[in-house]
């Protein structure tokens, strides 16, 4: 999912990991949409997840460059692995007034726009357990 900072010419991109089993959110990193941003995600992921977990993504380049073989499945929207991620980007973009596409609130600064969404989704998986 991407949003931008200050204007529309700055894009940055949301990148999410989510448990399917729990709905947890593991780990969330804004960054542009390189091989960079896709590497900083994988080494967020706490290391059981590293080592155990199938990581299901959409066919961006990037992340065959960086998910180990053994742990990546490149699937469509069809084979309804990504629902609950994209489920939870519809969900991020209705309670973040800032994430949507034509609106008045949005971050004039990267760090207020990160301090937003890692609020909702810390409030998120909060709600998970209670």
């Amino acid at each position: 999912m991407w949003s931008f900072v200050g204007n529309k010419k700055q894009k940055y991109w949301i990148w999410l990991a989510l448990d399917r089993d729990t709905r947890e959110i593991l780990v969330v990193y804004v960054g542009d949409r390189s091989a960079e941003s896709a590497d900083k995600l994988w080494h967020a992921l706490p290391p059981v997840y590293r080592q155990c977990a199938v990581c299901y993504t959409d066919f961006w380049e990037a992340y065959d460059k960086i998910f180990p073989d053994t742990r990546h499945q490149a699937v469509g929207k069809e084979s309804g692995q990504t629902n609950h991620i994209e489920r939870f980007n519809c969900t991020l973009r209705q309670r973040v007034s800032r994430l949507v596409r034509k609106t008045l609130s949005f971050s004039k600064k990267l760090s207020n726009h990160i301090g937003a969404i890692w609020l909702f989704v810390h409030h998120y998986n909060a709600s998970l357990y209670t």
